[in-house]
């Protein structure tokens, strides 16, 4: 049994997928105008420790992740510039070059936290059709009106417009008084389709029944998520701060749209702040970025994966050099551990996986299972299988444990399976078999795991 907390709910509640075996994954990927900061990478961790958990757990996820890279502009109540459009002005650049650039930035931190790309990467501007369609759907069940700037979701239609955020709908508003719009019939109300001003020179709008503009930053979730997941709305992952408007304004106009629940569970991952309790925020100029401050520092980005593993994701974490050194240093620790162990793997014990499943399907509980790594190292158990043990939990931890002793394989071992993976990802199943049987001649027995060709020593 798997229990997650659902922020609809604000309890645990026992996993159940729409498809038996498989899960519809979305989460809400990075507005592309500057770096990532590490209050951002730790929402992608945990976003990672959850899908490897599903799929430890033997289900299919089909992941989905977003790259905002039109639409969301400074203010988030549809108000200021769009933050891409500010960014090309800054730099020289266009918006393009803009996107293309921090989006390749993104994926080399995520590849630095060895956090897996999801199967499905969608832009916002490649959906625009989609997010046209939507407004018009909206439009056309009444849920519309439209002023000088752009076209507007009439909140006071829905009657469970709360029902995520869990706030009476004054505190909702007062949240929207940063930014009033004289036009707006509530405070809450929210742009699906802003115009271009006229002399503005944008360098992204389309055409649109309405007018030349572009999408509203909450829109395209919406029209991606239900494009491509459809019938798989199980899971909508995000960072806490996108509660109260971003992921709020998505189920409102999504269940507007369609009559149906938009998504089953709605998970948020807690903030990191600044050593003292202020958030890390770019709008509030205090951010870090995995370079700054880990690389630049000589500490190793996957001390900050490890660092996130001993806090769970619903609570606060505190960002601090020396805990950062302190993360460091415990991951030291753990690979020397491992290094001690030797080369030779045996079998997995059961008793100690049982334990690890049972805290990971608690609401990934990390800082347990982390624990129950340390039981099995402090255990009787032999080396061979504590070895064993620790590299399964490691398809989940992501800590790259394998990497320490793979090195350590005799060179022709390590060349049969890389090319036995190659073959399996071509679906040659017969050089497959072929290449099994080779390594199995090596002296070492061969499993298959979600990371690949695994090998076992034959110590018996």
């Amino acid at each position: 049994m798997i229990n997650l907390f659902n922020s609809l709910s604000k309890t645990k509640e026992e996993f159940k997928p729409i498809k038996e075996g498989e899960v519809g994954l979305y989460t809400c990927g990075p507005t592309v105008y500057n770096y990532a900061h590490i209050g951002n990478l730790r929402t992608f961790v945990f976003e990672d420790l959850l899908k490897r958990m599903l799929e430890y757990n033997g289900y299919q996820v089909k992941h989905v992740m977003n790259i905002t890279d039109v639409g969301h502009l400074t203010g988030d109540m549809d108000m200021g510039e769009d933050k891409l459009e500010k960014g090309a002005k800054q730099e020289g650049k266009t918006a393009q070059d803009i996107a293309d650039f921090y989006t390749q930035a993104f994926k080399k931190d995520l590849q630095a936290l060895n956090i897996k790309e999801p199967i499905i990467w969608c832009k916002a501007t490649d959906y625009i059709k989609e997010q046209v369609i939507l407004v018009k759907m909206l439009e056309q069940k009444g849920y519309t009106y439209q002023t000088n700037d752009g076209i507007y979701f009439d909140t006071s239609k829905v009657e469970e417009y709360n029902k995520l955020s869990h706030l009476k709908l004054d505190e909702l508003q007062e949240g929207a008084r940063v930014e009033k719009n004289d036009e707006k019939k509530n405070l809450t109300d929210f742009a699906v389709w802003k115009f271009s001003k006229e002399g503005e020179g944008r360098q992204q709008e389309w055409e649109s029944p309405w007018g030349v503009g572009f999408p509203g930053w909450h829109l395209e979730c919406s029209a991606m998520s239900l494009k491509i997941l459809g019938e798989q709305l199980d899971i909508h992952c995000g960072g806490a701060d996108l509660i109260n408007i971003h992921h709020t304004n998505e189920i409102a106009q999504s269940e507007a749209v369609t009559g149906k629940p938009f998504f089953t569970y709605w998970m948020h991952g807690a903030f990191l702040n600044i050593l003292g309790g202020k958030k890390m925020a770019k709008s509030e100029g205090n951010f870090l970025t995995l370079e700054n401050a880990f690389v630049h520092k000589g500490i190793a980005p996957m001390a900050y994966r490890f660092a996130c593993l001993q806090t769970h994701y619903r609570k606060p974490m505190e960002y601090s050099e020396e805990a950062m050194q302190n993360a460091q240093n415990g991951l030291d620790h753990l690979c020397n551990q491992i290094r001690g162990l030797g080369n030779e793997q045996g079998l997995v014990s059961d008793e100690f996986k049982s334990k690890f499943k049972e805290s990971l399907n608690d609401d990934l509980n990390l800082p347990q299972v982390l624990a129950i790594v340390q039981e099995v190292l402090k255990s009787e158990l032999i080396n061979p299988e504590k070895l064993a043990t620790i590299l399964d939990f490691d398809q989940v931890l992501g800590l790259r444990l394998q990497d320490l002793i793979e090195n350590d394989l005799p060179e022709e071992v390590l060349i049969l399976i890389k090319e036995r993976d190659l073959a399996r990802q071509e679906k040659d199943w017969a050089k497959s078999d072929e290449l099994r049987g080779k390594i199995e001649e090596q002296g070492y027995l061969v499993e298959d795991s979600s990371t690949g060709t695994r090998v076992i020593k034959n110590y018996e």
